[in-house]
């Protein structure tokens, strides 16, 4: 059967990440999560106090970036590949409210996209990938034969976010979980590299009223169709 390439992009919080990882292990294709990148080397800015409050050193961190290398290691107990930052598994330490704060930032600098984009399609040369993210169909893989942007209100995208960081342990309020998604949906939507845009041909995709196995289905079904076409 032939491989195709997905590539799923949208807002945060939109549950790109869980529905791509479905994808993947239905079809047995390999999963990249972009977005997790980004929080790995954000995570690594703030380890070595690049960025914090009150600045942000990107002269420093854009020195580094040789330094810093990302992989990502299949945990059979898991079902899905974590993230690893220089040999440790920093899965958990990157999905905190803390690290979404400035993830944003970081993830404007033009060389930092440009390191990880290449380590990106460098991961998908062969197909048979699924790819969330922010610039997916229009930077990373502008042919894939599958693109779907996904989208819900704020609102929505809040509410999951926050009780997935409650369930998690964190002490946090929805206003700042709110707060955090309209501020990364605006600097993702205006920073001036790779800006977050529906590619022309992705088919948009608003979950707002969705289950996650509704979703799934729906997605299924569109990635077996963009299959059986290119068969």
């Amino acid at each position: 059967m032939n491989k195709i390439t997905i590539a799923i992009d949208g807002f945060s919080s939109t549950g790109k990440s869980t529905v791509a990882k479905q994808l993947a292990k239905a079809l047995g294709y390999v999963y990249v999560d972009s977005g997790a990148m980004y929080r790995a080397v954000t995570l690594f800015a703030m380890q070595h106090n690049f960025i914090n409050e009150n600045e942000f050193d990107s002269k420093r961190l854009i020195s580094e970036l040789q330094n810093i290398r990302i992989s990502f290691n299949f945990n059979e107990e898991l079902g899905f590949a974590e993230v690893y930052l220089n040999g440790k598994n920093v899965e958990k330490d990157i999905r905190t409210l803390e690290v979404s704060s400035f993830v944003s930032p970081v993830a404007e600098i033009s060389e930092v996209r440009k390191k990880l984009v290449e380590q990106q399609q460098e991961m998908g040369k062969n197909k048979g990938v699924v790819m969330d993210g922010r610039d997916i169909g229009t930077v990373v893989f502008p042919d894939a034969e599958l693109k779907i942007f996904m989208n819900a209100s704020a609102e929505t995208r809040a509410n999951r976010r926050y009780h997935e960081l409650l369930d998690r342990g964190e002490d946090i309020n929805y206003d700042e979980v709110l707060h955090n998604v309209m501020l990364r949906d605006n600097i993702d939507s205006s920073r001036e590299d790779s800006p977050l845009r529906k590619a022309k041909d992705a088919i948009e995709f608003d979950n707002s009223d969705l289950t996650v196995q509704e979703q799934f289905t729906t997605l299924l079904n569109l990635a077996k169709k963009a299959i059986s076409d290119k068969s």
